[in-house]
């Protein structure tokens, strides 16, 4: 009976697996450069905490979520990179068992557009167009706008390709295209209902704009230049309703930028990473500081997928004297600064890339202070920084 078929291991897993089932004395030789970075202590502790999860008889296999480290009792994920002579350079061991996705996805973002299209057209036509009364039809108004102000207030739409973006937005105006029928409507008893549709609509605006308005009260030292040039777009920023770092103390007050084209983040159709406007535009040092970390290294993510890796990619982190300014998901081979390195305000340090915890190419920046995020404040740049922004710099 022949073997079974097993899939062909990459390098790093490879690496990964030699390192893992080694003796500590060996380590010296299969990852020098690990060793020297981390301490033979801290790599132990590593080593045993694995262990602990998955179990004895580890394997390292690929797989589109990062490598897979398995045992008898369970998995995690990993990262590693290797030299061409097969000496492991660089590791990374999640802390968390690893359990394999379902199967089940998100929906991709034009066909949740498709699905608010939907709704939109289903309100048209079963209560504005159809509403008895003109306090009904005010209601009903008042309850779609509520609809509105939240998907263009919290979806950030400009990331979404033109041309779905303008449908969906033209459902606003077959809805109110309705007000036609109001000579010919009675003015109805409904004031309950139109209350509805009003304190609806009233609560959306005011969620949007505490989100918008949000202040951590930890502002920085002093402004910092706007890294980017051009025009860009924050997906990412402001409160919690609309900025997704906000539940991690160090990054509360962070924002994530992308560039527009025709086709929302991108400039063509397609999910090549040069498709994306963003992509491989220059980075500057936001601030005069020493640098406290650059990686350079990392892969760039296929778009749309996240394998596990170091969570900021290739990056720079910049040390002012009083706050720490992080840089993140950078272009491999793109950084010009290294630790230890003086850098000046406004010195090109790298391009923008889509590696780490990242589905598109984008600039990750914040500001930490004892690790607590602060309120981001650019020369230049007035008024708050929220998701749906538009910044010229």
């Amino acid at each position: 009976m022949s073997a079974p078929h097993l899939p062909p291991r990459s390098p790093e897993a490879s690496a990964l697996t030699r390192f893992l089932t080694a003796e500590p004395d060996e380590w010296p030789r299969l990852a020098p450069r690990v060793v020297e970075e981390a301490g033979v202590d801290t790599l132990e502790r590593i080593v045993r905490a694995t262990t602990a999860r998955v179990g004895e008889a580890v394997t390292v296999l690929d797989s589109p979520e990062g490598l897979i480290v398995s045992g008898g009792e369970g998995q995690v994920r990993a990262w590693a990179q290797v030299a061409p002579d097969g000496e492991l350079t660089a590791l990374r061991v999640e802390g968390a068992r690893y359990t394999p996705p379902r199967g089940r996805r998100r929906l991709p973002a034009p066909l949740t557009l498709v699905v608010c299209l939907t709704l939109v057209a289903l309100w048209n036509v079963v209560s504005v167009w159809t509403a008895t009364d003109r306090i009904a039809w005010l209601g009903d108004m008042a309850a779609l706008a509520a609809f509105y102000v939240v998907v263009e207030g919290v979806g950030a739409p400009a990331q979404q390709p033109r041309r779905l973006r303008r449908t969906v937005e033209a459902g606003a105006v077959a809805a109110l295209a309705s007000a036609w029928r109001l000579p010919g409507l009675p003015a109805g008893h409904g004031a309950l209902r139109a209350a509805g549709g009003i304190a609806l609509l009233a609560g959306s605006v005011w969620l949007v704009a505490a989100a918008r308005l949000h202040r951590w009260r930890a502002p920085l030292s002093q402004p910092l230049l706007f890294p980017l040039e051009g025009t860009w777009y924050v997906v990412q920023g402001g409160g919690r309703v609309l900025n997704h770092h906000a539940r991690i103390p160090e990054q509360r007050g962070a924002l994530d930028l992308v560039a527009l084209g025709p086709h929302g983040t991108r400039g063509r159709p397609g999910r090549e990473l040069t498709a994306y406007v963003a992509y491989g535009r220059p980075v500057r040092s936001p601030c005069d500081g020493r640098v406290v970390s650059a990686a350079d290294l990392v892969q760039d993510q296929n778009p749309g997928e996240i394998r596990y890796q170091p969570p900021y990619g290739n990056h720079v982190f910049l040390d002012t004297g009083r706050e720490i300014v992080k840089l993140a998901h950078l272009r491999p081979g793109s950084v010009t600064v290294a630790k230890g390195e003086t850098v000046r305000r406004g010195q090109l340090i790298g391009e923008v890339g889509n590696t780490g915890n990242t589905t598109e190419p984008h600039l990750h920046i914040h500001a930490e202070r004892d690790g607590v995020g602060l309120d981001l404040r650019f020369t230049g740049v007035p008024g708050r920084l929220y998701r749906g922004r538009v910044v010229r710099a």
